[in-house]
């Protein structure tokens, strides 16, 4: 970025960060390139910044040394915040008059607990502003060559996390209307229950051989796409994680639309 690029965006009319607010900013997918200009802004703004395991080191890099991290990061499997400390945590921090900067992976309000988070602050008569990210089911697909709706095969796409709060399948999912609802689906969250899954769209009407693509890093230099299908996804070992699978028949646009591999190999093998 030139002198004058960098230069033009200090001047640009974005929103004052005040002490005692919280932003609640989406990271995108994990390429550092994909946040959005907002997003950028608060992080060279914040005083604090309450991040997930999912914001990638990357993006992390471009704040400042002096800013306050932490990790606030929920995997499955593993010790985790519980939500409700993370929540009383970013109001203790903004009545400390402190500008906090909730940075999560994708975008706040796709599965991301955003709104759960912004209802508390507003509960506590805490400031706060939302700033969409990318998710990793809509833009960071596009990073597998996998659009996620074509005229060609789809005019619906449905979105459906994997695991509920607990960690187990979604009991207050209904896969029989999920399997009816839309040519391709998005999951997220669901590698450890996918063969689970996967059994119940079949039970549904969804064909055993139908394409499932699993892509794991999204928008990383470790990316990978798995290529499977319904019936041979209980096969599948040690997916890599963080992932999101997509289920249906744009997957069929990968063999040319596959851009990003490409690039992978041209930087990491020359």
């Amino acid at each position: 970025m030139t002198e004058r690029h960098l230069a033009t965006l200090a001047k640009a009319d974005f929103p004052d960060f005040e002490p005692g607010s919280v932003w609640l900013v989406g990271s995108g997918p994990g390429g550092p390139g994909l946040l959005t200009l907002l997003a950028w802004h608060a992080l060279g703004r914040a005083d604090v910044i309450v991040h997930d395991a999912l914001v990638s080191p990357d993006v992390m890099a471009l704040a400042p040394d002096h800013v306050t991290r932490i990790h606030a990061g929920k995997r499955g499997g593993k010790p985790s915040p519980k939500q409700a400390d993370i929540t009383i945590r970013l109001i203790e921090l903004a009545r400390q008059g402190r500008r906090v900067l909730r940075l999560k992976g994708g975008d706040p309000f796709m599965f991301g607990r955003g709104g759960e988070e912004a209802a508390a602050l507003a509960d506590a008569g805490i400031p706060f502003r939302i700033v969409p990210g990318i998710s990793a089911g809509l833009g960071g697909l596009a990073y597998a060559g996998l659009p996620v709706t074509h005229r060609d095969t789809n005019h619906a796409v449905i979105f459906v996390t994997g695991h509920d709060e607990t960690g187990a399948v979604p009991s207050a999912v209904d896969w029989p209307a999920v399997a009816r609802a839309a040519p391709v689906i998005v999951l997220f969250m669901a590698v450890k229950h996918l063969p689970v899954i996967a059994a119940r769209l079949i039970e549904a009407g969804r064909i055993p051989d139908e394409a499932v693509t699993i892509v794991s890093n999204v928008a990383r230099p470790g990316q990978i796409a798995l290529e499977t299908t319904l019936g041979t996804v209980g096969s599948l070992i040690d997916v890599p994680t963080p992932a999101i699978v997509v289920i249906g028949p744009v997957a069929r646009y990968r063999t040319t639309l596959d851009w990003y591999v490409d690039e992978v190999r041209r930087h990491v093998f020359g």
